[in-house]
């Protein structure tokens, strides 16, 4: 097993000892997604796969929180926060804005893209190199702003 499914499952336990039902449930849902998998591709997942699966979850409880507060929902709102913030946990650090512009300005000159129709290739190298460390829709706004 992976350290941060090993992780998950300690946090799981902790949880259900003190009874926090948030955190609960959150890794409850973690949960599952990893059983999931292990029941699709008949083996464990890597560390790499884990981090997808929980960046997975990240990305459902952002779009939710985004709907929610469009509908005026601030119980599905507040509901999503805490759970996005019990995923976060497991998750490297997000770096800031200034720190990914770094990177992409890095792979712009590595890869010599110029026009717009570069974005895709630009895209996959910036986030091969920022692995899991940004948020995608912001790379490809910076990445979007530097190809035009």
């Amino acid at each position: 097993m992976s350290a941060t499914r090993d992780a998950v499952n300690e946090a799981y336990k902790t949880a259900m000892k003190a009874r926090d039902e948030v955190t609960v449930r959150t890794l409850r849902l973690l949960n599952s997604e990893l059983k999931r998998f292990d029941v699709d591709e008949r083996r464990a997942p890597t560390e790499a796969e884990v981090m997808q699966i929980l960046q997975r979850s990240q990305k459902k409880r952002r779009e939710t929180i985004d709907a929610g507060r469009a509908q005026n929902r601030d119980d599905i709102v507040s509901a999503e926060l805490e759970e996005l913030a019990v995923i976060e946990k497991f998750l490297p650090k997000q770096l800031d804005a200034s720190a990914v512009l770094a990177v992409v300005e890095a792979v712009l000159k590595e890869s010599g893209a110029t026009s717009k129709k570069e974005q895709g290739k630009v895209m996959q190298l910036a986030m091969a190199k920022l692995q899991g460390q940004a948020d995608g829709k912001l790379v490809a706004k910076l990445v979007g702003e530097r190809l035009q």
